[in-house]
């Protein structure tokens, strides 16, 4: 039922049975007012998500550019599709996007857009880590983890008669914030979550469940290059990212997943970028507005607790601190280099249309179930 519907049957209903307000009727309406109350808080359907999504997208690629090859984004999109079909939610706009700067990153914004940094495909070896990766990010948005944040944070609340729905100051205040959360990283919670369900999404389609953990894995190594008090990029901090591959690693045992396909042929003839070391990776200046004059802002300094810490009022999981250990696939999740990376200047959306025959196809040629 719709929300605006909801509250007023709530409201019409407590009021229908209190003409005349006894001290046992008003505490009755007094309860249909909290609950009214509480559904101010961020309910949104997946055309209003989408929308969400498409305005936080646009900063994410004001801020990097995106990589304007066909090629490689449909060949991304083809992965990426096949997993989301065997996710949660199939039927929404999912969006693939490939961000042109050699910072190692992953961003899942609302609705199904989906981005991947170039630097994170020239450090990836197989389809089965792209797959891991992606998967990871489409875990993100499934289990909508962005607007559970913004729900548990309470740091914007809805009157019961709005919508998102052409309310463009109410749309902007929650793209502000969606984009807050996705560029420090989400709670421990989604990032377990996402780790978890990702690589059954990829064992399902039939790629190697491992991936993701030998994307962990390079990244370790990545991140050895640079002093210990500058870890850099996507999940950063070592020794918890050894943790999180070690997880995965019995999770994989224990459920069984089997699957094997690595399709690493077909991935290092499509994916061309070189790899640029964590130390050579060129950066914006301090104070500038992101890449080519965007007008995303920059990535933050950590503070001495966390990395990219949120306010306390938009913290996810409830309040629930963050630390090194439950940053995850955003920009500024870690210091140094790669929280600050510069990116291209073009933002344009590269159009790519593939069909359930193209899917098939493509699974079929890959050894994919």
């Amino acid at each position: 039922m719709h929300r605006r519907s909801l509250v007023t049957f709530t409201l019409g209903a407590a009021l229908a049975v209190a003409p005349v307000a006894s001290a046992e009727q008003l505490g009755k309406l007094g309860g249909a007012l909290k609950r009214a109350n509480q559904l101010r808080d961020i309910q949104m359907n997946d055309a209003e998500e989408a929308q969400l999504g498409a305005e936080v997208s646009q900063r994410i690629r004001a801020r990097y550019g995106v990589v304007q090859n066909q090629a490689v984004h449909r060949y991304v999109t083809l992965v990426g599709t096949a997993l989301a079909q065997v996710s949660s939610r199939p039927g929404i706009a999912w969006k693939f996007i490939v961000l042109d700067t050699d910072a190692v990153n992953a961003f899942a914004a609302p609705g199904g857009f989906v981005h991947i940094t170039k630097g994170a495909l020239a450090n990836l070896k197989t389809e089965s880590e792209l797959a891991g990766v992606l998967g990871h990010e489409i875990i993100h948005v499934s289990e909508k983890h962005t607007i559970r944040a913004i729900q548990k944070g309470k740091a914007v609340q809805m009157g019961a008669d709005e919508t998102v729905a052409g309310n463009s100051a109410l749309l902007g205040k929650l793209a502000d914030k969606a984009y807050e959360i996705v560029d420090s990283g989400f709670g421990r919670g989604d990032e377990l979550e996402s780790d978890e369900k990702g690589i059954v999404l990829a064992n399902t389609v039939g790629y190697a469940p491992t991936g993701m953990n030998g994307f962990l894995n390079m990244l370790m190594e990545r991140n050895k290059a640079t002093a210990a008090t500058s870890k850099n990029g996507l999940f950063a901090s070592h020794p918890e990212t050894k943790e999180r591959v070690d997880k995965m690693t019995k999770q994989i045992a224990s459920a069984k997943l089997s699957s094997t396909a690595t399709v690493g042929e077909r991935y290092t003839s499509t994916i061309s970028f070189k790899p640029v070391p964590v130390t050579e990776v060129a950066t914006v200046e301090s104070g500038s507005a992101g890449a080519a004059g965007g007008s995303a802002k920059p990535a933050e300094e950590p503070k001495k607790k966390g990395i990219g810490g949120l306010a306390a009022s938009l913290r996810p999981g409830g309040g629930e601190k963050k630390s090194a250990q439950v940053t995850g696939s955003g920009a500024a999740r870690g210091a140094g280099a790669e929280s600050a990376a510069k990116g291209g200047s073009n933002p344009a959306l590269v159009a790519v249309s593939v069909n359930a025959a193209d899917i098939a196809a493509f699974k079929k040629a890959g050894g994919l179930k």
